[in-house]
């Protein structure tokens, strides 16, 4: 893992799916889940989709609380 991918997984938007359009950060869990089973696609969005599902199935999620904080604060209209 690459520290700017947890900058890209607030970033990033799922470019496909039932999800498109959403940041790759805040894709459900079970989602995630099921690109685990399934198998996750090639490149970029699928290594962030397997970072995030590390994230999200280990509890560590929250490890990206301060990196959206600072993005609020560095850009209010982010989070809309």
């Amino acid at each position: 893992m690459n520290p700017e991918d947890l900058e890209l997984l607030l970033t990033r938007q799922m470019p496909y799916g039932k999800y498109k359009g959403r940041i790759i950060a805040d894709l459900p869990g079970h989602y995630l889940n099921w690109f685990a089973r399934e198998g996750f696609p090639k490149g970029e969005i699928g290594r962030l989709l397997a970072l995030m599902h590390e994230l999200d199935h280990n509890g560590l999620a929250p490890l990206l609380d301060p990196l959206r904080r600072r993005r609020s604060y560095l850009d209010p209209m982010s989070d809309r």
